[in-house]
């Protein structure tokens, strides 16, 4: 079946704050990192106690109106605001992780994403609080998501606005994270081969992963770049784009889109373009999946299964965020501002685990 035409845009889109080279903020961690302040802290933790209080409060329901300190108010707002219109990214150092009991940890966290968003489910169990660890899963199997394991997990967004990260406990060796701008890899693509550079924003089939809605392909069809309300907004998952050529009816790409894709990729990974950073106990980072790009480098994990890498995860909608193009329907199920992203299937229902899997 051949693939719809590319969809024309501006050779160089406009310059946004978004649009970083890597080496530049490896020079000025002081532009995207920062540490808790001890009222903040405070603040959430007596927030934290007030939800844990409540032995009739839905985790999944909960409803932060009326019941935010202004502390936390004022931080939310800023970590929303830079997402949203600044660099991209945060990451906020300092969370008592190994303080606090496990339980306050995860719900502490939980509450801290909430005040930023609706949380969404992140897999068709539902999950709004996700665990990344190795799960032992085979990463050949077409249906393993990569988190689950201990492979390196190329550059890619999440399907959803933002997605935070909480570090537990760090592996024995890898697992750094490296963040990439979309807007800076597409200027170089203009740039080296502006032949290419319309092929990105052509459709193409991205694997669901056995994660499928009702009624919906198990595939889904969202151009790597999109074009929109004058925003440059990306989608993308160079594995799970591969792995669509093991379903019956899925398009295929052309020629032109996956040395397109090769040369994508290429970019993000070059040391200049991306930032590189390792994550320590108690550091949280903020991603926002429309402008950036994450990966996680492969890790080996300590012998000690009690000391076994772990990290908490969220994923967000952001009041206050972009439009989507509508084609994002497809993977978000809405594109309405605020309420949208997250993966759904039939009979999922949101649950919070506070802790890992067995």
């Amino acid at each position: 079946m051949p693939m719809p035409m590319p969809v024309p845009m501006p050779s160089i889109p406009p310059s946004t704050s978004a649009g970083w080279m890597g080496s530049d903020l490896t020079a000025t961690p002081e532009r995207w990192a920062r540490r808790w302040t001890d009222g903040e802290l405070e603040d959430l933790f007596s927030l934290t106690a007030d939800v844990l209080a409540d032995q009739d409060l839905d985790l999944t329901r909960f409803d932060p109106a009326g019941r935010v300190p202004p502390s936390l108010q004022k931080l939310t707002d800023q970590i929303r605001a830079e997402l949203i219109d600044g660099l991209g990214f945060t990451l906020l150092r300092g969370y008592p992780v190994g303080e606090i009991d496990r339980r306050t940890e995860a719900v502490g966290f939980l509450l801290l994403g909430r005040l930023l968003g609706p949380l969404r489910s992140q897999n068709a169990q539902g999950h709004l609080l996700g665990h990344v660890t190795d799960l032992g899963r085979d990463p050949a199997d077409p249906t393993t998501r990569i988190y689950q394991t201990s492979d390196r997990q190329t550059f890619h967004t999440d399907s959803v606005d933002a997605a935070g990260l909480l570090r537990r406990v760090t592996a024995a060796s890898g697992g750094r994270s490296l963040l990439a701008s979309a807007e800076t890899a597409y200027r170089l693509v203009v740039e080296r081969r502006p032949d290419l550079a319309p092929h990105l924003f052509a459709p193409i089939a991205t694997d669901r992963r056995g994660e499928v809605p009702e009624g919906a392909d198990p595939w889904f069809e969202i151009p790597v770049l999109s074009w929109y309300d004058d925003r440059l907004t990306v989608i993308y998952q160079r594995t799970y784009i591969d792995s669509a050529a093991r379903l019956a009816g899925a398009p295929r790409p052309s020629a032109e889109q996956i040395a397109a894709l090769d040369l994508w990729d290429r970019i993000l990974n070059e040391p200049d373009v991306h930032l590189a950073m390792d994550l320590e106990p108690g550091d949280i980072q903020f991603v926002h999946n429309h402008t950036l790009l994450h990966h996680r480098t492969g890790f080996v994990d300590h012998v000690d299964p009690t000391r076994q890498r772990h990290l908490l995860r969220l994923w967000v909608s952001l009041p206050g965020d972009r439009r989507l193009p509508p084609v994002f329907a497809q993977r978000y199920g809405s594109v309405t501002v605020g309420d949208r992203g997250g993966i759904t299937v039939t009979d999922t229902e949101p649950c919070v685990p506070l802790f890992p899997p067995e």
